[in-house]
């Protein structure tokens, strides 16, 4: 079949259902998240499942990204910045490096696979391959080097790096973290040793090596002086255009930005925003769709995906595909209009959703709630709600918000009662405290039981605001939404799990991807408003985080009952019955997942208190002895972080590092200055 759908609960084990997919299948797997985050717990995950496989990770490479834009409205020009992760980047290669050179590889990535990447031929055509006795001068070597955009360079090499030490070269490549060292005798390569670049450890010697060029987008000489007589050819066209409209201003600024960056490429070979001319460079036509990574993996003879595609989260991911592109050719046009960028520049592009499903093999989805978009392409959906565990979908409990709707509950709601669902209804007026009061009532019985409370909010206020209100009424609680940065959100959550506070209070991060095995009780706050964050899908994934702990129990606050909390009860329902039916048939007694509290940020203090306290007693001696050598281990200790995709520890190391660095030149200032006091005072003398 094209297209399956793997229904598969939380915690019910979809990744490793995956994986027994993917082990009986010839052929590279590609695995689409919809954010970093669970692209790298998967990317974990396979490669505990495919040890000996090329397991990789592929995801934008931008720390910070402010896309180029214009808004005419204040005639604003915004100018494109980007910080790229240079680890990242070079993840990205080792990717795209293994898909040309080998079989049993699975990339995880998130949608910026769909984004233009450089031709995979010109790429695979320009590799080096460097043999042991291979004729061949250091000098020529270097040209090499240079041709396929790697940099030279007298100090710390970095990936896409090279220097010349005596008669040798020492070359880091793109794709992996080591140093290589060929040492040449006369004309010849004599020796190629690989090193560890940290601590300079001798690792082995070979007698080849393949080096790829230090950037996807490649172009020979003969390209490039075809690009730019195909830029001034449309540069002469789009001006005429302006002129007849009579935009004197916009083909000026036109004329003037184009012919800046046209020299640019003439004199080094690049400029600031090259990749909107990127069609030129690939010798594409008007409208084609752009090369990316999908364009890398394997295809048959015919032309067909000779590889396996599995979307993950499809009830996200999928939305966000097929919406890339509108909102990247909105942005273009403006530019386009108003002089800024050529029309070509709308062909540096991510690919348009029927440009993506054309590209890509046979499709497996997974989600607990797969979208209309899925149920429709789908040969099958295959459900898998029993847990390994045992634990079955939580008890459901639905009571008013206020407490002047309770003696006006609709009659009809009686009819809705279930097992596993409770409708308050006939009580006297005035007897219900409301949702707040209620769920605080509640809370309390749970944390008592020394397990944990989750409150989902509307919007950020609301949930910033009830944070304080529980506080003022005894409770350890905090708060959790998009604008707290993503190591202090990680915080938050190991001391939520940890016991530092009983209660989080948060809006849509409550949903997809927490693991949280201590909690036990969520109430989802003013659940009758209809929308996004009260839609099915949301309540169902909401609902599923209570799902990894056997007292797990859901309280839905509505007056009346919507469209979405009845199918979403019903759904949990029909599938908590499922769960109940095995668990007796076979004898189960479900257990709460027993999970170790992996703290990544202790010792995340302010950047002073981590001046402060970074040199413990260990690292002070060190750093005392040797400074440098301190540092080249906590260097050792960040890229084995990184190895294993642990950017968060990575992160802390690095600032340790920087905070070493200025110590150290803080100190070779001051020893400077008294060496220059000295012999100023001598001379005096």
């Amino acid at each position: 079949m094209r297209y399956q759908t793997l229904l598969g609960v939380t915690g019910s084990g979809k990744t490793f259902t995956v994986a027994n997919v993917i082990a009986g299948q010839d052929k590279p797997v590609l695995v689409i998240a919809h954010n970093k985050t669970l692209a790298a717990q998967l990317v974990q995950e396979y490669r505990e499942f495919f040890p000996e496989n090329s397991v990789h990770y592929f995801v934008s490479y931008y720390d910070y990204y402010q896309p180029e834009a214009y808004m005419p409205i204040t005639d604003t020009y915004i100018e494109k910045e980007a910080m790229i992760n240079d680890e990242i980047d070079r993840l990205r290669h080792a990717t795209t490096q293994a898909l040309l050179t080998r079989r049993d590889v699975i990339v995880v990535a998130t949608v910026s696979c769909i984004y233009s990447l450089g031709s995979p031929q010109e790429y695979e055509e320009v590799h080096i391959r460097l043999e042991k006795g291979k004729k061949i001068t250091r000098g020529e070597l270097v040209r090499l080097l240079v041709g396929i955009y790697y940099e030279r360079t007298n100090a710390d090499l970095e990936p896409g790096l090279f220097r010349a030490v005596g008669n040798a070269l020492e070359i880091m490549p793109v794709n992996e973290r080591l140093l290589i060292r060929m040492e040449f005798e006369g004309d010849n390569i004599g020796s190629i040793d690989l090193y560890d670049p940290v601590s300079r450890v001798h690792i082995k010697s070979v007698d080849d090596v393949f080096l790829f060029p230090a950037k996807h987008f490649v172009a020979g000489e003969s390209q490039q002086k075809a690009a730019l007589k195909s830029i001034k050819a449309e540069l002469f066209l789009q001006l005429k255009k302006l002129d007849k409209e009579g935009k004197i201003l916009e083909a000026e600024r036109l004329k003037r930005r184009t012919s800046y960056d046209l020299a640019m490429i003439r004199e080094i070979g690049y400029c600031n925003g090259i990749e909107n001319y990127s069609r030129h460079f690939s010798g594409k036509n008007v409208g084609d769709p752009p090369d990316s990574l999908l364009s890398y993996f394997p295809h048959l003879s015919d032309g067909s995906p000779d590889f396996l595609t599995v979307i993950d989260e499809s009830h996200v991911t999928t939305s966000q595909i097929g919406g890339m592109y509108a909102g990247d050719a909105s942005r273009k046009k403006t530019l386009v209009e108003h002089g800024f960028r050529l029309p070509s520049a709308f062909d540096n592009r991510p690919l348009k959703f029927e440009e993506f499903t054309e590209r890509i093999g046979k499709v497996m989805f997974t989600s607990a709630t797969p979208a209309s978009y899925e149920r429709e392409v789908s040969g099958q959906i295959v459900e898998q709600v029993i847990r390994p565990t045992g634990l079955i979908d939580p008890h459901i409990t639905i009571k008013p918000v206020s407490p002047a709707t309770i003696s006006h509950r609709d009659e009809n709601n009686k009819k809705k009662r279930a097992d596993n669902k409770e409708i308050e209804a006939g009580k006297p007026k005035g007897a219900y405290p409301g949702q707040i009061k209620d769920f605080m009532e509640e809370a309390s019985k749970t944390i008592k039981l020394g397990e944990r409370v989750i409150a989902t909010t509307l919007t950020k206020k609301m949930a910033e605001d009830l944070s304080v209100y529980l506080k003022e009424a005894g409770y350890k609680a905090e708060y959790l939404h998009s604008e707290i940065k993503t190591i202090e959100r990680i915080k938050i959550l190991t001391d939520f799990r940890k016991g530092t506070f009983d209660c989080l209070v948060g809006v849509n991060l409550l949903r997809e991807g927490l693991d949280l095995p201590e909690l036990s009780l969520i109430g989802i706050l003013d659940a009758d408003k209809e929308g996004f964050l009260r839609s099915e899908t949301s309540l169902i994934q909401t609902m599923g985080r209570a799902a990894r702990n056997v007292n797990g129990r859901v309280i839905i606050y509505a007056d009346h009952i919507t469209g979405s909390v009845e199918r979403a009860v019903a759904e949990t329902e029909r599938r908590r019955n499922i769960q109940l039916a095995y668990n007796k048939e076979h004898g189960i007694t479900p257990v709460t997942i027993s999970k170790r509290i992996k703290d990544i940020t202790e010792g995340m203090e302010s950047e002073h208190a981590k001046a402060v306290n970074v040199l413990l007693d260990v690292d002070r001696k060190l750093y005392e002895a040797n400074p440098k050598k301190l540092m080249k281990e906590k260097e050792r200790q960040m890229n084995e972080a990184v190895k294993t995709l642990d950017f968060e520890t990575a992160a802390i190391l690095r600032d340790e590092i920087k905070i070493l660095q200025r110590k150290t030149d803080v100190k070779e200032s001051k020893d400077g200055s008294s060496k220059r006091d000295s012999r100023g005072r001598q001379k005096r003398a």
